[in-house]
């Protein structure tokens, strides 16, 4: 998902969105661990999904304190 997709998404969508990142790096994680991975190029996606979403939630709060 683009940045510009997740900045039409509510606040409790980003939520979502950001603990489904997160388990989904724990996961990989996990499976890296007991060498059952096989695409290792999802890790750094999976850490930039979440950058995204933690960016967007900082932008509105930001927004929010300013107005």
């Amino acid at each position: 998902m683009q940045l510009k997709d997740m900045r039409r998404l509510s606040d409790t969508e980003l939520s979502d969105e950001l603990k489904s990142a997160r388990e989904e790096l724990f996961n990989m994680r996990f499976q890296l661990a007991t060498r059952q991975l096989k695409n290792y190029r999802g890790l750094p996606a999976a850490r930039r999904r979440i950058a995204r979403v933690i960016s967007v939630l900082q932008e509105r709060e930001a927004q929010q304190t300013n107005a």
